[in-house]
């Protein structure tokens, strides 16, 4: 059967790209349409993937299997605080290996050869603790055994990059933050973020003298780790049974990851904007493809009287204007994807965030192209039924 498809697909007479091809101009404005769609919804998507990924790659760059936080944490930069006991008391659950605190702050610093401030992500963590993903990290932490000593972020944004810049010549830099005289004396690899300039890391002690409001008995978060060969959902409903409820929330990784995506794309203006801007540009591009499909059908009406006369039947003539949809769908795609790679890469370098273009989001724009320009074709083709010899004639 499938064998007989293909042979009457290689028979028929490509009538619809004969149709879109006889008038090449109406062809070139219908592609320029749907090109300009793809790159409105790839844009749109492209932001908003850079935006969300951006929220969660500082917590890929911890190592941790599980997180205790408290019941009002949100992203990163807004975990909350939680009594450090949980942290004692998570060391006693079954199937934890490991577990150290993680203090999160944000803190305005400034370059001294720039009057600009920078918004750095901070992160207070234990050195005695191999709490990060990163080599460069790992490598480094004994530098930070000493007080007021900071790890800075190599692609932190531009105006701290005089800084970064003296890190790679001299091997320190200085910055007063808090009226404290802080040594830069490392760099390691992250990459900004929508809500922060780049990030730094200092151990828990300087922490607390760069944010004198917070207090060794608050903590933002804990990092566990589980035994080799531990079930991590196992070990995760171990804790949620041996802490309570009221003032921890325990999550593993991977689900955090997923609940601040979630929780951008639902709670706050970004995803409601990025998602309107994606059906703004799907309606554009339904718009003018049914713009030139009904006027092509309008065009050639006479003649698909004509194969009405002939004896084609009504699903012959569908199936040409829907033949049209599908090259505009793809001839308009191979531009729209083209065109879209080169504004993510420059919005890549005005903005640093990482614009990437997955698999999965090219085949999902292809599949919503395809839609428009399937339910374009379907509303134009409206327009046969008045395609009656005797009416016509």
């Amino acid at each position: 059967m499938t064998e007989a498809l293909l042979e009457r697909v290689r028979l028929r007479m490509p009538l619809g790209w004969r149709q879109l091809r006889h008038n090449p101009n109406r062809l070139f404005v219908a592609l320029g349409g749907v090109a300009f769609a793809n790159v409105l919804i790839f844009l749109q998507l492209g932001v908003m993937g850079a935006l969300f990924e951006s929220a969660v790659t500082p917590l890929r760059t911890l190592k941790a299997d599980i997180l205790l936080m408290s019941p009002d944490a949100r992203a990163i930069g807004q975990l909350g605080s939680m009594s450090r006991r949980r942290l004692y008391q998570a060391l006693g659950v079954d199937g934890v290996a490991a577990a150290s605190t993680l203090q999160v702050g944000t803190i305005e610093i400034r370059s001294p050869t720039s009057i600009q401030q920078a918004s750095v992500m901070v992160f207070g963590v234990d050195p005695e603790f191999d709490g990060f993903t990163r080599a460069d990290i790992s490598a480094q932490r004994s530098l930070l055994r000493t007080a007021d000593v900071a790890l800075l972020d190599r692609l932190t944004r531009s105006s701290l990059r005089p800084m970064v810049d003296a890190i790679t010549i001299g091997g320190v830099a200085k910055a007063e933050l808090q009226g404290r005289t802080v040594t830069l004396a490392g760099l390691f690899s992250l990459g900004a973020s929508f809500q922060n300039d780049g990030t730094m890391i200092v151990s828990d002690q300087t922490f607390l003298r760069l944010f004198p409001r917070n207090s060794a008995a608050a903590i933002n978060a804990v990092l566990v780790q589980t035994a080799p060969g531990a079930n991590v959902a196992e070990v995760a409903a171990r804790l949620r049974a041996a802490l309570p409820a009221s003032d921890t929330q325990v999550m593993t990784a991977d689900a955090y990851a997923e609940f601040i995506k979630d929780f951008m794309r639902t709670n706050t203006p970004i995803g409601f904007v990025f998602t309107f801007g994606v059906v703004i540009g799907t309606l554009i591009g339904f718009a003018i493809v049914y713009q030139i499909l009904s006027a092509d059908v309008n065009d050639h009406i006479r003649e698909y009287a004509t194969f009405r006369a002939m004896g084609f039947h009504q699903r012959y003539l569908l199936g040409v204007v829907f033949e049209e949809a599908l090259l505009l769908a793809v001839l308009g795609f191979v531009p729209g994807v083209v065109l879209s790679l080169g504004f993510n890469a420059i919005l890549s370098a005005g903005t640093e965030l990482a614009m990437t273009m997955p698999a999965m989001r090219i085949a999902f724009v292809f599949g919503l192209t395809f839609a428009m320009c399937a339910a374009s074709g379907a509303i134009a083709t409206r327009r046969l039924k008045a395609a009656d010899p005797a009416d016509v004639f």
